[in-house]
């Protein structure tokens, strides 16, 4: 039987082994299993919340909410 694991899941119909790590323990929630599957070093780890964009690109906020404002204005209405 051909056997899918990863990020991806296991693709098999059962959902309670989706968050199946590589060392074969099956993870609850979704920052613990995507911090398995990490490249050692090269990313930071996940916390428990997704980050605060904000945060993670100081500086950005400006562009950020001037690009929220053309969403927000009357052609979007």
């Amino acid at each position: 039987a051909r056997q899918v694991r990863g990020l991806c899941g296991t693709y098999n119909g059962n959902q309670q082994d989706e968050f199946t790590t590589p060392a074969g323990d099956v993870e609850t929630g979704v920052a613990a299993f995507a911090n398995k599957y990490r490249a050692s070093g090269e990313c930071p780890a996940l916390g428990p919340l997704p980050p605060e964009p904000c945060d993670a690109f100081a500086g950005r906020r400006e562009l950020a909410e001037a690009a929220c404002a053309v969403l927000h204005g009357t052609p979007f209405q």
